[in-house]
């Protein structure tokens, strides 16, 4: 099979998985629809709902070098973040934390 092949395959393949991505390594799949290892900004935007992620992280702030893409290294990092928000917010006596948390 061509690399281009594969990339239609995948897209075809992971547009229905969507929902049942469960690892953060299969979202970033489900988000990086071109197949090229990076997240681009206008892939997390068409994307970012469908993983259904709670803190939705802003691209800027997972874009830790500013060069318009999310590693899978900068990706894992934004995973952190998502889970240490919760853990925050339920200790902060500050008005930012949303209802819920």
């Amino acid at each position: 099979m061509t690399k281009k092949w594969v990339a239609i395959v995948s897209v075809l393949v992971l547009s229905g998985t969507a929902a049942v991505a469960d690892s953060w390594a299969e979202k970033f799949k489900v988000v990086d629809t071109d197949g090229s290892g990076t997240i681009s900004q206008t892939e997390w935007e068409a994307n970012a709902a469908k993983l259904k992620i709670d803190p939705v992280p802003q691209f800027s702030a997972m874009d830790k070098n500013n060069n318009s893409s999310v590693s899978q290294k900068e990706w894992t990092e934004a995973e952190k973040m998502v889970n240490a928000f919760p853990v925050s917010c339920k200790s902060s006596t500050e008005s930012w934390c949303p209802k819920g948390y």
